[in-house]
């Protein structure tokens, strides 16, 4: 199948595909006479793997590290489950993270419908370089 069918296939765009090749998680795709990319049904298998992988907040590296166990009949069980409780310890670290920063806006905002002075608490607040913004929200 071209680029296209294997797309609709897996649920992975075209264009990410190409992404997957260039970033070598899937190999170079066979190309046809005419020079079109031609994926078989391993492919698309691998590509679906990805796109859950992905939903599921993966980087790159940790896909990398996921379809090499996936392919490793012999894998560790408990390597596949160290992998995702790292994942899901960092997912909730950048939860609580959020909610900080959220929690930090909705104060300005409210500080902001409560002032009756003349400045924007808001503004201030980002202005001011001895104010405390986690470096995480600048990234």
């Amino acid at each position: 199948m071209n680029i296209g069918e294997a797309a609709a296939a897996s649920g992975v765009s075209a264009k990410m595909i190409r992404y997957y090749e260039k970033v070598t998680l899937i190999a170079p795709a066979g190309r046809s006479a005419a020079g079109y990319r031609r994926y078989g049904e391993m492919d698309v298998q691998t590509l679906r793997f990805l796109k859950r992988a992905r939903n599921l907040g993966f980087s790159v590296q940790q896909m990398r590290d996921l379809l090499a166990l996936w392919r490793d009949e012999s894998r560790s069980k408990p390597e596949v489950q160290r992998l995702a409780l790292s994942h899901a310890a960092a997912l909730e670290a950048k939860a609580r993270e959020i909610a900080e920063m959220s929690a930090a806006l909705r104060s300005l905002a409210h500080a902001c419908e409560t002032s009756d002075r003349p400045g924007c608490p808001i503004i201030e607040e980002l202005a001011d370089p001895s104010a405390f913004i986690p470096s995480e929200a600048l990234a």
